[in-house]
C-alpha cells in the first residue's frame, strides 16, 4: 500500500490560476457570510461562562493536531499524505459547522463563537500548528533513514499568516462591520448568504472532482479510509474531550462538530500558493487528502447531525 501511496505524490490536480482565484473568492465569500451571523452579544454569554468555549478551542487547536500526529505515527503514510493530514488538522472550523450544529440541535451561540474566534486566531494558529507538527514529523522521518523519499519542504511562516489573514481576517472584519452598521440589510441577506455560500462551496468541490475525475479514481481507494478514520478521530476527540471536561450535552454536540468539520478549502488554497509550496514540489498526496476531506466531512457531518436531531438531548 505504501508504494501505491507514493504514486499519489506524482498526481497533479488540474487547478488553473483562474480556479485558484475562484477558490480564494469562494473562501472569502463564505467567511463573510459566517461573520454576518455573528452577534457580539453572543460572545458576552460565551465569555461569562467560558469553559465550553475554551474546551472547544483546545479540542480544535491542540487535541486534534496531536491526535492527527499520533495517527500518522501508527499509520505511517507517505510524507505528503501525512503533511496533508497535518495541514487539514491545523485549519480552523469549516464553513458548514454552524449549519450542522443547528441541525444537530447543538449550542448555536457556542458554535458561531467558536467558528468566529477560531477563524480569527487561525491567522497565527494554522501556520504555527502546521510548522510545529510538520517539523516534528519531518525530523522523525529523517531519523528513519528514509529521507530520500521526502523532498525538501520549507514553509514560509509569515507567508502563510499573510495568506490566511487575507482569506479569513479581511472578509470576517468586513462581515462584522456590515452586520453592525447595517442591521436591517444583514437580517435580510444573512440566511440567503449562508445558503448560497454552502451551495457555492459544494459546487466548487464538484467541479474540482469532475476536472480531476481520473486522478481521484486512481487515488480514492487509497485515501478514502485514511480520511474516514482521520475524520472519525476528529469527531470522537471533540466528543470525548468535551465529555471529560463535563460540558453539557448541547455544548458537546457543537464542540464535536467544530472539531470534526475543518476548513479544507483553506488547506487547498495554502498548498496551491506558489510562495508557500513551490510548484516543483510533488505534493499530490496533500492535495488529494484535502480535496477528499472537503467532500467527506460534509457527508459525515450531515449523518451525525441527522442522528442527533432525532435524539432528544434528555435521552443522550
Amino acid at each position: 500500500m505504501r508504494e501505491a501511496l507514493l504514486a499519489l505524490d506524482h498526481i497533479r490536480l488540474n487547478f488553473s490560476e483562474g480556479g485558484l482565484f475562484f477558490l480564494n473568492v469562494t473562501i472569502a465569500f463564505v467567511m463573510f457570510g459566517v461573520a454576518l451571523n455573528i452577534k457580539l452579544d453572543e460572545f458576552r454569554d460565551v465569555f461569562v461562562k467560558p469553559k465550553s468555549f475554551i474546551t472547544g478551542l483546545i479540542s480544535q487547536f491542540l487535541i486534534l493536531p496531536a491526535i492527527t500526529f499520533l495517527f500518522i505515527m501508527v499509520l505511517k503514510p507517505t510524507p505528503t499524505v501525512a503533511l496533508g493530514m497535518i495541514l487539514v488538522a491545523a485549519c480552523p472550523g469549516g464553513n458548514v459547522s454552524n449549519f450542522l450544529s443547528s441541525l444537530a440541535k447543538g449550542n448555536i451561540a457556542l458554535s458561531v463563537s467558536l467558528t468566529a474566534f477560531s477563524t480569527m486566531i487561525a491567522m497565527l494558529m494554522t501556520p504555527a500548528n502546521f510548522a510545529f507538527w510538520g517539523d516534528l514529523y519531518i525530523n522523525f522521518y529523517e531519523k528513519t533513514g528514509a529521507t530520500q523519499l521526502l523532498r525538501p519542504i520549507e514553509i514560509e511562516f509569515w507567508q502563510v499568516v499573510q495568506t490566511v489573514f487575507i482569506l479569513l481576517g479581511v472578509p470576517v472584519a468586513l462581515g462584522l462591520f456590515v452586520a453592525k452598521q447595517f442591521p436591517r440589510l444583514t437580517a435580510k441577506i444573512k440566511k440567503p448568504m449562508q445558503q448560497i455560500s454552502f451551495i457555492i462551496f459544494i459546487l466548487f468541490v464538484i467541479i474540482l472532482l469532475s476536472a480531476n475525475f481520473s486522478n481521484f479514481m486512481q487515488a480514492i481507494h487509497l485515501i478514502f479510509f485514511i480520511v474516514l478514520i482521520h475524520n472519525i478521530l476528529a469527531l470522537a476527540s471533540g466528543f470525548f474531550f468535551s465529555t471529560a471536561m463535563g460540558r453539557p450535552r448541547v455544548d458537546r454536540r457543537s464542540i464535536t462538530i467544530e472539531t470534526g468539520i475543518q476548513n479544507s478549502g483553506l488547506a487547498l488554497v495554502l498548498m496551491f500558493n506558489p510562495k508557500i509550496f513551490p510548484p516543483e514540489l510533488e505534493l499530490g498526496g496533500m492535495a488529494v487528502v484535502a480535496a477528499w476531506w472537503g467532500v467527506w466531512h460534509i457527508i459525515s457531518g450531515l449523518i451525525l447531525a441527522s442522528l442527533w436531531a432525532r435524539k432528544p438531548l434528555a435521552e443522550q
